[in-house]
């Protein structure tokens, strides 16, 4: 047997369909390959330090390090998200055919809302965004992040008019549904819907038979589009969109610059000779910058660099965003997600006397299991206004409402007549509730049905302070993060108790929403 050339890749369902379209092409050059998941840095064993290495993409760095450590041989992106300088000793070996370019639109219903004032729609590019607001100054955009059918359960799941994806990534998984529009006068991402391939610039034998896979002119379209993104960028992230394509021996380009509110747009297109590939996308980057784009990157770089940086562990949408100080600077991260779990049909066979609920995620997995009709409770009582708004428009009316679990603990054991309650709770258990009632001789049965599990993320950047919202949204941050330092600004009274066994400082929101917590950072740091 021959060399056997290990292909490094994430573990997504869409990265495993690019690694084995790699694996495949080489197989067909007589190749026998392995694919490697990358998913964890691991240990390692490096001569320098990571920034020294040049490794800083958060996409990317984990098979970088896998190259340079001897785990792989080469690695598989989704070349979108590779930093266009690429770390000392790596090299790109091959890009792919590429794909499908265009962003679409998937959306619920029917298209009537890209008509109306008011709508909302899902996205977690800066570039998607801004080229929505500049099209749609009055809709409302909110955070989407995570893989493909991650992105497309949230948008199923919540009250959204309709999600942006990559055309690409839904056509390789065929996930493409009935209900989606072609957004053709968005301007893709540089390089979108193209699979890369890097390898070690040393490995001369894996360099050589990779090289077998490239595709020349799709070569020539990445570096125009990256070209044009790395003489624009500054080390900012900016609005950016740039596509490239070989029509009759011209290179017709299209690239735009936006501001990060979408109000201010700077679009060049033109053809050029194929001859000229090596110079145009510097060249129409550096007519951007002379036409207004030096004024706007300077001010996103001076909005990057504010004098009080915050991080939210939630993403927010635009309207509570828009409440930030403006000189308070912001990132946002999902530091958690909610998987609902698959219910038995007799747990709601007989009606229910009291019922507890104690978020949104607990409506939202009964919904996900039983249609209104099929749940009967005589008594709801709940924790939060939003969730007995939710309750009352989707299931039935609340009897009472408290703002914390302990609160509404007490009220309930003040109710003489109340001496068993069901509990529909999550994994992370509630017991400043549940052990209060047992304590005071009422009987609870619980009944997880929805899980919360950790997105665990590293941010290098020393935060101010940092939002959170619940106490799992604080163990999530500190399985990466140390920046103890930095204000701890709180939801409620259980989160801000969760935080005050860490932070030295703990802010605590007088309601229990996020536009409090968003009302209480501007008042500290007024």
């Amino acid at each position: 047997m021959g060399k056997v050339i290990r292909i490094g890749t994430r573990s997504s369902e869409l990265a495993l369909w690019q690694a084995n379209m790699v694996s495949q092409g080489l197989i067909d050059l007589g190749m026998v390959t392995k694919i490697v998941k990358i998913d964890t840095q691991g240990d390692l064993d490096l001569d320098k330090p990571l920034y020294e290495l040049g490794i800083t993409g958060v996409f990317t760095r984990n098979l970088d390090i896998a190259l340079l450590n001897g785990s792989i041989d080469i690695a598989v992106h989704s070349m979108k998200d590779v930093p266009t300088v690429l770390p000392d000793d790596i090299i790109q070996v091959a890009v792919l055919k590429r794909g499908g370019y265009n962003d679409i639109l998937v959306f619920k219903g029917n298209e009537e809302f890209l008509a109306q004032e008011k709508a909302i729609i899902a996205t977690g590019s800066l570039r998607r965004k801004a080229q929505w607001l500049h099209r749609y100054p009055t809709h409302t955009i909110v955070g989407l992040r995570g893989n493909v059918n991650t992105r497309l359960n949230k948008l199923e799941k919540n009250e959204w008019n309709g999600a942006i994806f990559s055309d690409a990534g839904l056509q390789r998984l065929k996930l493409v549904p009935d209900s989606h529009v072609k957004l053709g006068w968005m301007v893709p991402a540089p390089a979108q819907g193209i699979v890369m391939v890097t390898a070690l610039k040393s490995d001369e034998e894996t360099v050589a038979i990779c090289k077998e896979l490239n595709h020349e002119e799709t070569e020539i379209c990445a570096y125009v589009e990256r070209d044009f993104l790395n003489t624009l960028e500054g080390g900012c992230s900016a609005p950016i969109g740039a596509v490239a394509y070989i029509k009759e021996e011209r290179i017709v380009f299209r690239g735009a610059l936006f501001s990060l509110d979408g109000k201010q747009k700077i679009l060049i297109a033109n053809d050029y000779y194929v001859s000229d590939f090596k110079d145009i996308g510097k060249g129409c980057a550096r007519d951007v910058l002379i036409r207004g784009g030096k004024k706007m990157m300077l001010e996103m770089i001076i909005e990057d660099k504010k004098k009080i940086n915050i991080l939210s562990t939630k993403e927010l949408a635009t309207p509570q965003t828009d409440l930030f100080k403006k000189d308070i600077g912001f990132k946002m991260s999902d530091f958690i997600s909610i998987r609902y779990n698959r219910l038995k049909s007799n747990l709601i066979k007989n009606s229910i006397e009291n019922v507890v609920i104690t978020s949104q995620n607990g409506v939202e997995a009964l919904l996900q299991n039983f249609s209104r009709a099929e749940l009967s409770f005589k008594n709801i009582y709940c924790v939060g206004r939003r969730t007995k708004r939710k309750i009352q428009r989707q299931i039935s009316e609340v009897t009472h409402v408290e703002n914390t679990a302990k609160d509404l603990a007490k009220y309930l054991v003040r109710q003489k007549d109340i001496q068993e309650i069901t509990f529909f709770c999550g994994n992370k258990k509630r017991e400043e509730l549940t052990e209060f009632l047992a304590k005071n001789d009422i009987t609870v049965n619980e009944i997880e049905v929805y899980r919360t599990l950790l997105n665990t993320r590293k941010f290098d950047d020393e935060f101010d302070g940092i939002l959170f919202y619940s106490p799992s949204g604080i163990e999530s941050y500190l399985v990466d993060n140390k920046n103890l330092d930095a204000v701890a600004f709180c939801i409620g009274s259980t989160t801000a108790f969760e935080a005050r066994k860490h932070f030295k400082k703990v802010e605590e929101a007088k309601l229990p929403t996020i536009e409090s917590v968003i009302k209480m950072v501007n008042q500290y740091y007024e």
